[in-house]
C-alpha cells in the first residue's frame, strides 16, 4: 500500500523564491500549499480542512513574520516539525528560532538538495511522535470526523458548529499536553479579548457534556492558563 504523501506548507513572501520551492518539493514528491505571507500561513495551518506534516516557514515576512508565526503555531501544536529560511545568518536570530522550536535553521542563499536533505532528517527523527487529526479519528471511543464537522456518539450522529469543531479539533491535537488558553482564542475567535474568553468558557462547557458518553474523556481546565483532553487508555 502507497504511503499518503507528506503535506508541507510553506510560508515564503518572495514570489520567485516560493514559486521555485514549490515546483521542487513537488517534484520530489510533496503535497505543497504556499502561503505569501504569515498571517496567511496561519489561517491555513488552523483550517479544519488542511494537515500538515512539516512547515518552511520564512522568518522575514507581511503581516505576520516567521517568528511569530512559529510561536502561535507552537501553543497549538507541539509536536509539527519546522524549519525557519532566513537572509540572516546572526547567531541571536538563530538562537531566537531553537528557542521558539525550531527543527532546524537554513540561512539564504542555500541548495535545493541541503533543504531536502535537512527535511528529510527531520521527518524521520519526528514521525513516529506526530499525532494525526485528518479524516477520521478516536477521542477515547467516540468517532470523530473534523473535516466533516461530524462526532459520533451513541444517541446518534453530531455536526458540530465551526466553533466548536476548530476547539474540539485543537483539543485533540494536544491531547494529554495543554492548550494554551489564550493561543486558542486567537486561532479560534480571532482575538484573546475578555467576551471571546467567555464565550470559549460557554464552548469548553459544551464539548464536555457532548464526550461525557465516554467515561475516560475529561476536559481539565488549568486555571488561567488553558485546558487538557485528557483520555485514559
Amino acid at each position: 500500500m502507497k504511503e499518503p504523501n507528506i503535506n508541507i506548507l510553506l510560508a515564503e513572501d518572495d514570489e520567485n523564491l516560493g514559486k521555485l520551492l514549490w515546483t521542487y518539493l513537488k517534484n520530489k514528491g510533496f503535497d505543497v500549499v504556499l502561503a505569501k505571507n504569515g498571517k496567511l500561513a496561519y489561517d491555513l495551518f488552523n483550517d479544519p480542512k488542511n494537515s500538515f506534516d512539516f512547515l518552511i516557514l520564512d522568518v522575514m515576512m507581511p503581516e505576520m513574520d516567521g517568528f511569530t508565526l512559529a510561536k502561535e503555531i507552537r501553543e497549538l501544536d507541539k509536536q509539527i516539525p519546522f524549519l525557519f529560511l532566513t537572509a540572516k545568518a546572526m547567531a541571536e536570530d538563530k538562537l531566537k528560532g531553537f528557542e521558539i522550536g525550531a527543527d532546524d535553521y537554513l540561512t539564504k542563499p542555500f541548495s535545493m538538495e541541503e533543504l531536502l536533505a535537512r527535511m528529510n532528517a527531520t521527518l524521520n527523527r519526528t514521525k513516529s511522535k506526530k499525532k494525526v487529526v485528518g479524516q477520521k479519528v478516536l477521542i477515547g471511543k467516540i468517532p470523530y470526523e473534523p473535516e466533516l464537522r461530524m462526532l459520533h456518539l451513541v444517541e446518534g450522529a453530531k455536526k458540530l458548529t465551526t466553533k466548536e469543531n476548530l476547539l474540539l479539533r485543537l483539543l485533540v491535537k494536544n491531547q494529554n499536553e495543554l492548550l494554551d488558553r489564550q493561543a486558542a482564542l486567537r486561532a479560534v475567535w480571532g482575538d484573546d479579548n475578555y467576551f471571546n474568553g467567555r464565550s470559549m468558557d460557554v464552548y469548553i462547557a459544551k464539548l464536555r457534556k457532548l464526550l461525557k458518553e465516554d467515561t475516560n474523556i475529561e476536559i481539565m481546565n488549568v486555571h488561567g492558563i488553558g485546558f487538557k483532553l485528557l483520555v485514559k487508555q
